[in-house]
C-alpha cells in the first residue's frame, strides 16, 4: 500500500525502514550506511564470479572481510599435544589449508578439538573448489584467513561439504552467477545475500515509476527487471543491463529535480535591473585604482545581463580564493542599488561579515558613506553590517537604515534571516561560501521579498563540470579560474617527518624566521585532541590542544600563539580570530575552522600537521588562506605516512599544483560521490550510491535530456514517479547542497 508521502508503490516499498524487511537485524546494516530497502538493492555485490571462476587472490587486502572462491591445494593436520580434556575451549589440533587461484596461494587456518578438526578436513576433501568467507589477515607477512565459513562445490557448482553455516552460505550460488557482497565482521555476505532476497520479494508486482517514453529514450530494463539481474543475474550481461538502469535512475531523479527547479524559477517574476549609465557603478569602475582581470570582465557582463532580465538570476560564481569574487559581487550589488534596489551579502560567520563590510568600503570610499553625509558623491549609498554580537544601539540604527532603503548595500551573518530585519526592495542575495547555510536559511531571505530577488552563489571551492551538472544543475555556473596580477605566489613543500625528523626542526626555524619579519603563519592539525592511544608520541596524533603546548614552550617560546577550534564559544571564536586579523597573534594554532574565515594578507606561512589525514579539496583550501597579499607564501605539509601510501601521493599533488581545479578532478576520482557532495561527512545518506560522474558522463547527459522533456511533457509534475523522484531527492540530498527554487 502506498503511504501519503509517496504517490507510486515502487517509491513507497524502496524508502520503507530496512526494519520492515529484516526485522532484528537492521542495526548491523548501519555500518553500511543502508537505511531503508532501497538502500539495500543499492548495495551491489562488488565481485561476480561464476561455476568455475576462481578469486584473483592477488587482489586481497588485508583487514577485508571477503569471501573468495579458490581451489584446496593442500591440507595439512597438526594434531595437538598436552590438551586440557576438561577445558573445552582448549584447541588440540590445528588445520592449515592451502588455498590457490592457480597462481597465488593464501592460508586458511583451523583450531579445535580433534574431532571437529577432522570433521572439517573431511568436508575440506570433497569438491574440486569453495567459497571460503572471513576476514583477511596475515601471519609471518603471509595473507591468512583464520576460521573463515564456507562450502565445497562440484564440478557442476553444487555444494557437497560445508561447514555449519551450509545453508546461509549456498546462497550465494543460487543463481548463474555467485555475488560476493561488501560486508562487515557482523554482517557476512550470505547474511546480505538473504536480506536481499527478501527485499526483492517486496517488489513483485510493483509497475515501474517512469513512463513507458522513458524507459524508452534512455534505453533501460524496467526496475524489477534491474534489481533482479543485478541481485541475481544468470549471465553478465544481467548484471550490465541492471547497472546501467539503477545509474540512470540516480541520474534521472537528480536532472529531473533540477530541470523542475530550472522550469519553476523561469515562471517566477522578479525585478529587472538593468545597468543605468552614469551611476553608482560606472563611478565606482572609475576609482579602481586596477584593471578587472578577462575573467572578471566576462563573468561580470554574464551577471549584469542576468540582472536586466525579469527572471530571477540564479547563477554560481566558483573561483580559486583570491580571484577576485567579491569584486564581481560588489559590481552586481552596484548595479542592483542603480536600479533602486538593495543588495544582501550573506556570510557564514560574524568575522568573514565584518571582513566584508570593510573590503567593501575600502573599495568603495566615499561611495560607501551614504547619500545623507555632508561632502558625500550624489550616488553614494550606506553600507551597513548587522551582526548578532552587535550592540542593541548599533543594531537598531542598521535596522532602521535597511528597513528606510537608505542602505543599498547589506552586509551579515544570519543574523540578517530574522523577521524584523525588513527591506523596502530586496533585489540580489549574494551567499558567500553557500554550502555553510542550509536550505531554510537561505529561503528565509529569498522568500520575503515581493518580487523573487536575484541570487548569486559564491564558493571558493573548484567544482569540477561532471559535479556542477550533477548537483549544481539548476544555476548557471561562472568561473574564474585566473588571478589577479600582483598575487603572491605559494611554494609548498612536503615535510617527512617519519624519516627526516630534523625538517620538522627546520619548520619551526622557518616560522620563527617569518615571525621575526612581522609577518604571521597559520599551524592547522587535523583534530582538537590527540587520541587516548597517541597521548604523548612526538610526531603523530596530536591535536591542536597538545600541539599549542608542546610549541609555546618549545620550539616557538615567546611568540605571541593562539588557539582556535570550534568547540570554543562563539564569542572567543570572533575574538580570537579577530585578534589575528589585527595582527594582535603572530601564529594561530587551528583546526580547519580557519579553512574559510579571516583574511589575512600578513599570514605568509602555514604548517599542516598529519597533512595525510586531510583530502585533497581541502588541503587546496586551507593553502588559499596563505598569498593572499604581495608577501610570497610557504605552506609546508607534514606527515609520517610511507611514500608508496596513497596519502602521500595526494599530497605530492598538492606539492606540485595550484591549480584547483586540476586537484578537484583528481579528488574526486578518489573518493565516492557522496563525500565529495558532503552528505557522507556527516553520516547522512547521499542521492549518489552506484553513480560515478566522471565515469558516467554520458548517463548523466542523457539523462539531463530526458529530464527537459519529461518537463515539457509534464510541466505541472503530474506523473507520480515524477512527483516521487523530485521528493525523495529533496528528501535525501543534503541540504547544504541542493538549493531550493
Amino acid at each position: 500500500m502506498v503511504t501519503q508521502r509517496w504517490q507510486t508503490r515502487a517509491f513507497a516499498e524502496l524508502n520503507a525502514p530496512l526494519g520492515d524487511v529484516v526485522a532484528g537485524q537492521a542495526k548491523l546494516f548501519e555500518a553500511l550506511r543502508i537505511h531503508t530497502v532501497g538502500d539495500l538493492l543499492r548495495h551491489l555485490p562488488r565481485h561476480y564470479l561464476s561455476g568455475t571462476e576462481l578469486t584473483d587472490l592477488a587482489t586481497l587486502e588485508e583487514g577485508e572481510h571477503v569471501a573468495v572462491m579458490a581451489r584446496v591445494e593442500r591440507i595439512d593436520l597438526h594434531e595437538g599435544r598436552g590438551g586440557s580434556r576438561g577445558n573445552s575451549r582448549q584447541p588440540n589440533s590445528r588445520l592449515e589449508v592451502t588455498l590457490t587461484d592457480g597462481h597465488g596461494r593464501i592460508k586458511a587456518t583451523f583450531f579445535g578439538r580433534d574431532h571437529t578438526v577432522r570433521w572439517w578436513q573431511r568436508g575440506l576433501s570433497q569438491g574440486v573448489r569453495g567459497i571460503f568467507v572471513g576476514k583477511i589477515g596475515s601471519f609471518n607477512g603471509h595473507p591468512q584467513m583464520t576460521h573463515p565459513a564456507f562450502v565445497m562445490l562440484d564440478a557442476a557448482g553444487r555444494v557437497v561439504g560445508n561447514s555449519e553455516e551450509k545453508e546461509k552460505i549456498a546462497e550465494l550460488s543460487r543463481s548463474g552467477l555467485v555475488g560476493l557482497y561488501p560486508a562487515t565482521a557482523k554482517l557476512k555476505t550470505w547474511t546480505i545475500a538473504e536480506s536481499v532476497r527478501l527485499a526483492l520479494g517486496v517488489l513483485d508486482g510493483v509497475e515501474d515509476p517512469w513512463p513507458a517514453w522513458v524507459r524508452e529514450q534512455a534505453g533501460v530494463v524496467g526496475l524489477t527487471e534491474a534489481y533482479t539481474g543485478v541481485h541475481r543475474p544468470e549471465g553478465r550481461s544481467d548484471v550490465e543491463r541492471g547497472n546501467r538502469r539503477l545509474q540512470f535512475d540516480e541520474a534521472f531523479s537528480t536532472q529531473l529535480t533540477m530541470a523542475y527547479r530550472r522550469a519553476e524559477n523561469a515562471r517566477q517574476s522578479a525585478g529587472p535591473r538593468a545597468r543605468r549609465p552614469g551611476g553608482l557603478l560606472d563611478a565606482f569602475d572609475a576609482r579602481l585604482p586596477f584593471t578587472l582581470t578577462r575573467g572578471q570582465q566576462e563573468t561580470s557582463e554574464e551577471i549584469l545581463a542576468d540582472l536586466a532580465r525579469s527572471q530571477p538570476m540564479q547563477r554560481l560564481l566558483q573561483g580559486e580564493v583570491g580571484s577576485g569574487k567579491t569584486l564581481v559581487a560588489l559590481r552586481a550589488m552596484l548595479a542592483v542599488v542603480d536600479a533602486g534596489g538593495q543588495a544582501v551579502l550573506l556570510a557564514p560567520t560574524e568575522v568573514l561579515a565584518q571582513q566584508h563590510h570593510q573590503t567593501i568600503l575600502g573599495l568603495m570610499g566615499e561611495l560607501g558613506m551614504g547619500g545623507g553625509v555632508l561632502g558625500a558623491p550624489e550616488h553614494a549609498t550606506d553600507v551597513v553590517c548587522l551582526t548578532g554580537s552587535m550592540s542593541a544601539g548599533a543594531k537598531k540604527a542598521a535596522l532602521l537604515k535597511v528597513a528606510s532603503g537608505e542602505a543599498g548595500i547589506v552586509v551579515g551573518t544570519h543574523a540578517l534571516l530574522a523577521d524584523h530585519v525588513q527591506f523596502v526592495d530586496l533585489g540580489l542575495v549574494v551567499v558567500d561560501e553557500q554550502h555553510r547555510f542550509g536550505v531554510e536559511q537561505r529561503a528565509a531571505l529569498t522568500d520575503r521579498a515581493v518580487a523573487k530577488p536575484h541570487v548569486l552563489v559564491l564558493t571558493a571551492t573548484p567544482i569540477p563540470r561532471s559535479v556542477a551538472m550533477t548537483v549544481f544543475g539548476d544555476l548557471e555556473v561562472s568561473t574564474l579560474a585566473e588571478l589577479p596580477r600582483g598575487r603572491a605566489e605559494v611554494t609548498t613543500t612536503v615535510v617527512d617527518a617519519g624519516r627526516k625528523p630534523a625538517w620538522v626542526e627546520r619548520a619551526w626555524e622557518r616560522v620563527r624566521e617569518e615571525v621575526a619579519q612581522g609577518r604571521q603563519v597559520f599551524v592547522v592539525a587535523p583534530r582538537i585532541g590527540a587520541p587516548r592511544q597517541a597521548q604523548g608520541t612526538e610526531s603523530e596524533g596530536l591535536g591542536v590542544l597538545q600541539l599549542a603546548e608542546q610549541l609555546g614552550s618549545g620550539p616557538l617560546s615567546g611568540v605571541r600563539l593562539g588557539v582556535l577550534h570550534g568547540q570554543l564559544a562563539a564569542d572567543a571564536k570572533e575574538e580570537v580570530m579577530g585578534a589575528f586579523a589585527r595582527g594582535e597573534l603572530d601564529v594561530l594554532v587551528a583546526t580547519t575552522i580557519v579553512e574559510v574565515g579571516v583574511d589575512v594578507p600578513n599570514a605568509s606561512m602555514m604548517v599542516i600537521w598529519d597533512a595525510d589525514r586531510f583530502g585533497i579539496s581541502q588541503l587546496h583550501q586551507l593553502r588559499g588562506r596563505i598569498g593572499r597579499g604581495s608577501l610570497p607564501g610557504v605552506c609546508l605539509l607534514v606527515s609520517s605516512a610511507e611514500p608508496e601510501a596513497a596519502s602521500w601521493q595526494r599530497l605530492a599533488a598538492v606539492a606540485s599544483t595550484r591549480d584547483g581545479f586540476v586537484l578537484a578532478e583528481l579528488d574526486l576520482a578518489q573518493r565516492r560521490e557522496g563525500d565529495v557532495l558532503g552528505a557522507s561527512q556527516s553520516g547522512g545518506r547521499s542521492t549518489l550510491r552506484l553513480l560515478r560522474v566522471l565515469e558516467h558522463a554520458d548517463i548523466i547527459d542523457a539523462a539531463r535530456a530526458v529530464a527537459e522533456d519529461a518537463v515539457r511533457r509534464d510541466p505541472d509534475c503530474g506523473t507520480p514517479g515524477f512527483a516521487d523522484a523530485v521528493l525523495q531527492t529533496n528528501l535525501v540530498a543534503d541540504g547544504d547542497w541542493i538549493d531550493r527554487s
